[in-house]
């Protein structure tokens, strides 16, 4: 197995890892319910994804 023959600097350790970074999260707006939605998750408040309901945990209000 090869192993490095000196020690990387700092500067040349950094360098390689300028691009480790966590990304923004993309959000949108779910078009049932308007909500904020983190893109191609099902709509924390309602539950559906792609015009179809997908989240089983979400209650459905009931309509008197």
């Amino acid at each position: 197995m090869a192993l490095p023959k000196r020690r990387h600097s700092r500067a040349r350790v950094g360098n390689r890892r300028s691009h480790y970074k966590a990304r923004q999260l993309v959000v949108g707006r779910c078009p049932q319910c308007k909500a904020a939605v983190i893109s191609h998750h099902a709509c924390p408040k309602c539950g559906y994804y792609k015009g179809s309901k997908v989240d089983h945990t979400v209650k459905e209000k009931k309509k008197d």
